[in-house]
């Protein structure tokens, strides 16, 4: 089955690009293109792309405030987000999560990156350029701030969950999550699926997110 993509960019020679590239595989399919927030978020509505490819600067409405209203539209929640920009600072990066993100690349990604990106997001798992990654996490770690309420949030999830959340929050996939946690690649998945049920994350981003946020992950496990 292929996989249905949305192209979201003002500039039509950036989406004539984007489309060539994703084009080059027989899984995955461009199903529409808008140039702004707005059409973004109808054309979403109208078509319900499995992935959407969204610019983050542009006319109208711009990617972040785009993403927000997708994401936090019920009938939308089977689609997922990839932010694009050509800007890799904080403000934007985390704007993008934040508004429910399953996903950040720059603009100048190769094709065999961006192809795989689309692939994970719309299998559930979430993702960030490698190049800023170092970064994100940094900067998680430096804002997390636990509460009194965050303790008991993680309570909620069993010994297992916790930790396959701790792994998936270093960026581990289903695969290597279960490796090291001696158990099927599907028990991994059943143990993340329902620590995002428990901790109300929509997607594997935010639940990373969670994780740094709660102290439940840090970059330095020492």
């Amino acid at each position: 089955m292929s996989t249905r993509v949305l192209l979201v960019d003002d500039q039509a020679v950036v989406r004539a690009g984007i489309r060539v590239l994703i084009e080059l595989t027989d899984d995955l399919i461009i199903c529409g293109e808008a140039a702004d927030g707005t059409q973004a978020v109808q054309m979403t509505r109208a078509l319900k792309p499995d992935v959407v490819l969204m610019d983050i600067r542009m006319p109208r409405s711009d990617g972040i405030t785009a993403t927000r209203q997708i994401t936090h539209d019920p009938d939308l929640a089977d689609v997922r987000i990839i932010a694009l920009t050509t800007f890799d600072t904080d403000e934007h990066l985390f704007g993008a999560l934040a508004a429910g993100a399953a996903g950040f690349l720059l603009k100048d990604v190769e094709a065999t990156h961006l192809q795989d990106a689309i692939r994970t997001v719309a299998r559930g798992d979430s993702l960030l350029d490698p190049a800023i990654t170092r970064r994100v996490l940094d900067e998680l770690t430096q804002r997390a701030t636990p509460t009194a309420h965050q303790p008991e949030r993680l309570d909620q999830l069993t010994d297992r969950e916790r930790e396959a959340t701790r792994l998936a929050a270093t960026g581990l996939t289903n695969q290597q999550i279960a490796e090291h946690l001696h158990v099927s690649p599907h028990t991994a998945k059943t143990h993340i699926n329902r620590a995002m049920t428990k901790l109300h994350a929509r997607d594997r981003g935010q639940l990373v997110t969670i994780a740094y946020q709660t102290g439940l992950a840090t970059l330095d496990p020492s």
